[in-house]
């Protein structure tokens, strides 16, 4: 019912504010837009970085109207927000992915939330962006899919408070690809995509479980890449030093 709840309202109720500085009557103002989609995606690396983490490119550093935006759509439901950062999104996944290089469509792969996350937010925040960004990067030109194929196998405590280590440990071995759905990954090039990196420890295991199950002789393996919306301040830093 939340989920069927936020969905309506999203739909026929105006936008009262921006998400990231709180305007009145706009979803996103254009300084905020500015800020989460206006210059050009870069590689980011977290630190530490973890052993199998794949290339990642984002969009904009978590920080200021970003992450005030990244935190509307997620956890209080301003679900109208799925555009502006699909937007964002698809120009990392071109960063991370460039016309040219690999065969077929992009496959975007989000990596999940868990079941527990989904019911309290009502919706699946990386997925929602990952629709968006593929009606984006679809609407340029460039063939892509949203595939979630990967899925939780065993319960996982909750990140927030958790150190790199901490959820490095927390994470490993907890996602696998579904029945049928490396199948589903022959053909394309294949993304990563979530709406935020932190420590990097749930692409890096995203990345693990995709590689467990696919194999060298599918087109785009390996490597994986990866891209998200937002990434920390800091891991920008470390790729221009």
């Amino acid at each position: 019912m939340r989920a069927w709840w936020r969905e309506i309202t999203g739909l026929v109720l105006p936008p009262v504010a921006c998400g990231g500085c709180g305007s009145p009557r706009t979803p996103l103002c254009e300084d905020c837009g500015r800020a989460l989609y206006g210059t050009w995606p870069c590689r980011v690396r977290p630190v530490p970085e973890p052993a199998g983490l794949p290339p990642v490119h984002a969009a904009a550093p978590y920080e200021d109207a970003v992450r005030a935006v990244l935190l509307a759509h997620k956890e209080r439901g301003a679900l109208g927000l799925a555009g502006p950062l699909g937007r964002a999104l698809a120009g990392a996944v071109r960063a991370a992915a460039p016309p040219g290089t690999g065969v077929g469509p992009l496959l975007l792969v989000p990596v999940p939330s868990t079941r527990r996350a989904v019911g309290a937010r009502g919706h699946d925040a990386a997925r929602r962006i990952a629709l968006a960004a593929a009606g984006e990067l679809r609407r340029a030109g460039r063939p892509c899919r949203v595939l979630p194929v990967l899925r939780q196998r065993r319960a996982v405590a909750d990140q927030a408070g958790l150190g790199a280590r901490q959820r490095l440990s927390n994470l490993s071995g907890a996602l696998e690809v579904a029945v049928g759905g490396a199948g589903l990954l022959e053909g394309g090039r294949v993304v990563l995509v979530d709406d935020l990196m932190t420590t990097g420890a749930s692409l890096a295991e995203a990345a693990r479980a995709l590689r467990g199950a696919t194999g060298p002789g599918i087109p785009g393996f390996p490597p994986v890449s990866a891209a998200v919306v937002a990434a920390p301040p800091l891991s920008f830093e470390i790729n221009r030093n």
